[in-house]
């Protein structure tokens, strides 16, 4: 990467192939592990599996993304959500062996969509994916996870059912209004970690507010060995494991095509072409294939980061690499992981509704750079049911766990009107 010739988008501080000062590198990077924090030992905590494993699994499963495209492509691997339901009920019903299975099976369909790319090339893409369907694909990837946000703003435990608590909504409006200024005030060095400030910010009036228990942070060792699973442990082949989730790969792959057309537009760049479609997907499937092996959920791109991208105007792949690295070697350190999670869902509302926000606001961005004309029809009625079906999650259940999520189906949903519909609606004619 540090001989690659740089070229520079217009906007960035560090661009996608520079490397930052050795202090500015680590808050940088310090930056992005928090930010995936939550989400990335969330879904093992739902479904059973070691935190800590989690860590390892994302950071190693970032680093051979990065690898695997020729460090071209700043993209962190985080735990997957989409495979949470079949997940928890394998691993109720059979264990850890039939999940990872599973996971692995996921890995082996994105390496074959990504063989079949690398055969008829990626000239299909700029067809099926105009700005028209783009922008407000982009749009639905960031107001998707607006509920989300919302719930760990208000409610204990970040759940519907949850009690309705006001110090959870004072902490994460603080919270929002501190990243808010810390973004618009700082210059400098500080100016490129108004996330991690924000963070670390919450966190104070967290305390302050009584929302933070840090008695497991005092119980926790200093070192601490991650309990290690194995696809290995069962010489049987669970079938079922495989067909309730390589199936749910199609899910994860249109996901991983809107995140990557949201990175081109930030990054001024056309990852799709260069290092090509074929090798994101490669690296994304080899990232869930080395989590099988080592007992960790499957792992795909993270919104949380791209947001994080945005508002600092840091794309550098060193310091997603960084992360990675700090992800790795926590999750060897029992009271730093011990602390990290004990950030409250008020905190990571707070900071969400900016990073979920700018996400979206990229997709408006595309729109407006584009010129796209709301007043013809055929627009309309492409942004319309993408932009309700997404942001509403309007799912598919086919039973057994096999759930397409909103953003899948609005993005498919996208890709046919486009494809169907003609150039002009019959009364434009």
């Amino acid at each position: 990467m540090a001989n690659e010739k740089i070229i520079k988008s217009n906007n960035a501080i560090y661009d996608v192939n520079e490397r930052p000062p050795l202090g500015t590198w680590f808050g940088l990077s310090l930056q992005h592990m928090f930010s995936m924090f939550g989400s990335t030992v969330l879904v093992p905590l739902l479904v059973g599996l070691s935190p800590s494993v989690a860590l390892i699994s994302s950071g190693v499963g970032t680093l051979l993304h990065i690898l695997i495209t020729r460090g071209k492509i700043p993209a962190y691997m985080g735990s997957s959500f989409a495979f949470v339901i079949p997940m928890a009920s394998l691993m109720k019903s059979f264990g850890y062996p039939a999940v990872a299975q599973g996971i692995f099976s996921v890995g082996l369909v994105y390496i074959v969509v990504a063989l079949i790319v690398a055969k008829v090339g990626t000239n299909w893409i700029d067809k099926i994916f105009p700005p028209e369907v783009v922008g407000p694909v982009a749009v639905v990837i960031g107001l998707s996870l607006a509920g989300s946000a919302a719930l760990n703003a208000t409610r204990v435990g970040g759940v519907e059912t949850g009690k309705y608590d006001i110090r959870i909504f004072i902490v994460a409006l603080l919270t929002l209004l501190f990243t808010i200024g810390y973004n618009m005030f700082l210059k400098g060095f500080l100016g490129m970690i108004p996330v991690l400030l924000g963070i670390i910010t919450g966190y104070i009036f967290a305390i302050l507010f009584g929302l933070v228990d840090l008695t497991p942070v005092a119980k926790a060792s200093w070192f601490a060995l991650p309990k290690f699973n194995s696809i290995f442990e069962s010489r049987r082949l669970y079938v079922s494991g495989i067909i309730s989730m390589a199936p749910l790969a199609f899910v994860t792959i249109s996901e991983h095509l809107g995140h990557l057309m949201v990175l081109n537009k930030i990054t001024d760049r056309n990852f799709f072409k260069d290092p090509g479609l074929s090798k994101t997907l490669t690296g994304d499937g080899t990232a869930s294939i080395a989590a099988s092996l080592i007992g960790g959920p499957s792992v795909t791109s993270y919104g949380e980061n791209i947001g994080v991208m945005q508002l600092s105007r840091v794309y550098s792949v060193w310091v997603i690499g960084g992360a990675a690295v700090f992800a790795i070697v926590f999750s060897f350190v029992g009271k730093l992981s011990a602390l990290i999670s004990s950030i409250p869902g008020a905190v990571i509302g707070g900071v969400g509704f900016m990073l979920y926000g700018v996400i979206a606001s990229t997709g408006l961005q595309i729109i407006v750079d584009n010129k796209i004309d709301f007043s013809k029809k055929r627009n309309i009625m492409i942004a319309a049911p993408v932009l309700v079906t997404g942001i509403g999650n309007f799912q598919l259940d086919l039973g057994h766990g096999l759930v397409f999520t909103g953003v899948a189906l609005s993005t498919l949903l996208g890709i046919v009107l486009n494809l169907v519909l003609p150039k002009k609606a019959a009364s434009e004619e």
